[in-house]
């Protein structure tokens, strides 16, 4: 909101300026925040109402931390208003509202000097091609993203207003929980490209069918205006009622515009591999800095996306995941830890299982945790990705919670069950030994993350037996 003062920034939201404060012109707040342990002096403070507690009554608190201002309802904008600090304070009848009112006028305030905004949605993986297309379009133009998991109703307005002025293009996640969520994101969001990773079982308990997935994911192509672009899965039947023929459609995977040619040889007899991509009839070289599978095919869709906005990427690509979405690191005991505990579903567990069987040169041990949100189809899906973990050659299995145990069942060779991350914790990090690789997976409610830090903080123990050879614990 660079050179918006605080009349600028009462008008963007709807809200009523109830005191300016001393806020200059060239003092605008660089971003808002709506929890005041994560509010940085100069910021806008936005009040909302939560299931424990309402956030405008923090707005005095916000101020004397020095906040820019503060964007609550009426009752505690008076109340704010009356505090001797010089923050500015804004009303507004519904806070949230107000915040998507804001973050709408700075994308269009970015738009009117050129920057260009692509929405990302998908069952799985969305988070991880974002940061793909991020690292794409970085090389090339200022580029801003959202920051960690900022892709609800909350979060995705505060990762547009964090974006600085000059931006060109911004990469924004969208996360969905229920029919109109991405409806309502990309009308805050207006964005210019569309993509839609893939659509899978995530969410199927809330939603009851692939079909209904499938057309809430398609939301985000209804939003688009006409003449954007969607990037999709090609051959993905479920998208096909909701393409569009007033916006450019880019398919991406085998048999699409945007598809995986084979491997290249990394320029100048460097070390490391490449992929050669097909790209609406050209063909470019990347060598990325990861070589799974299910980020490989991520990448096609970040690159379809890129070419979207007219870039054409080649060459070397480093990317930085987000936390806990995969990252590999060698442990102190001797064991390479998978950290991906952030989220699961049936796709990024099979994904994953593969990832860690394809990649490990000594066992291959998988703790997997509940996957939630399934519906009455979640027994029979996690009995699923136990079948799939024994017929991928995973050597040992630790299953964690209730659902879980359902993975076992699937699994049907010898394997731990333990019945929650608490004591996961406690019994993991005597059971990996030196030269394990182990893969932490589990959907975010579990708190796999626990077993991960464990991990970390441990220097071994005698490790599991070996699948086929030890008795299991359920």
């Amino acid at each position: 909101m660079n050179g918006w003062d605080p009349a600028r920034v009462a008008t963007a939201a709807g809200a009523v300026l109830l005191r300016r404060g001393r806020a200059a012109a060239s003092d605008a707040p660089p971003r808002a925040a709506v929890d005041t342990r994560a509010l940085g002096p100069g910021e806008l403070f936005v009040g909302l109402r939560g299931e424990r507690e309402d956030g405008g009554a923090r707005a005095a608190e916000a101020l004397a931390a020095g906040a820019w201002g503060v964007l609550v309802t009426p009752e505690h904008a008076s109340a704010a208003a009356a505090v001797e600090a010089p923050g500015a304070v804004l009303a507004h009848r519904d806070p949230l509202a107000a915040l998507h009112a804001l973050a709408r006028a700075w994308r269009r305030e970015l738009g009117k000097a050129g920057g260009r905004v692509v929405a990302i949605t998908g069952s799985t993986g969305k988070t991880s091609t974002k940061d793909i297309l991020a690292a794409l379009l970085g090389a090339a133009m200022p580029t801003a993203a959202s920051p960690a998991n900022l892709n609800t109703e909350i979060g995705l307005p505060l990762a547009i207003l964090a974006a600085p002025a000059g931006t060109r293009a911004l990469v924004l996640e969208m996360a969905m929980r229920g029919t109109g969520q991405i409806a309502e994101l990309a009308a805050v969001a207006e964005p210019d490209v569309g993509v839609i990773v893939n659509v899978g079982p995530a969410h199927l308990g809330l939603l009851g069918s692939l079909e209904n997935i499938a057309a809430a994911k398609a939301e985000l192509i209804a939003g688009l205006l006409p003449g954007s672009s969607a990037v999709v899965p090609a051959e993905e039947p479920l998208l096909d009622p909701h393409l569009r023929s007033d916006l450019r459609t880019i398919t991406f995977g085998e048999g699409g515009d945007v598809a995986m040619i084979g491997l290249a040889d990394p320029p100048g007899g460097g070390t490391g591999s490449g992929v050669r991509i097909a790209l609406e009839g050209d063909e470019i070289e990347l060598w990325p800095s990861f070589s799974q599978a299910h980020n490989l095919g991520n990448l096609l869709a970040a690159v379809a996306a890129a070419t979207a906005l007219g870039h054409t990427p080649e060459g070397r690509l480093h990317v930085e995941f987000s936390a806990m979405r995969g990252q590999r690191e060698r442990l102190a005991s001797g064991a390479v830890l998978i950290d991906d505990c952030y989220n699961a579903n049936p796709m990024s567990m099979r994904a994953a299982i593969d990832d860690l069987v394809s990649t490990a040169p000594g066992r291959a041990v998988a703790v997997l945790g509940d996957m939630l949100e399934l519906g009455p189809a979640g027994p029979a899906l996690h009995r699923e990705i136990g079948a799939h973990a024994r017929a991928a050659g995973v050597d040992a299995l630790v299953t964690v919670g209730p659902l879980a145990v359902q993975i076992g069942e699937g699994f049907g060779g010898a394997h731990a069950s333990l019945p929650d991350a608490a004591a996961a914790a406690r019994e993991l990090p005597g059971l990996v030994r030196a030269g394990d690789t182990v893969l932490v997976k589990a959907s975010r409610g579990v708190g796999l993350e626990r077993v991960s830090a464990a991990l970390r903080q441990a220097a071994g123990g005698p490790g599991l037996a070996p699948a086929a050879a030890r008795g299991g614990a359920e």
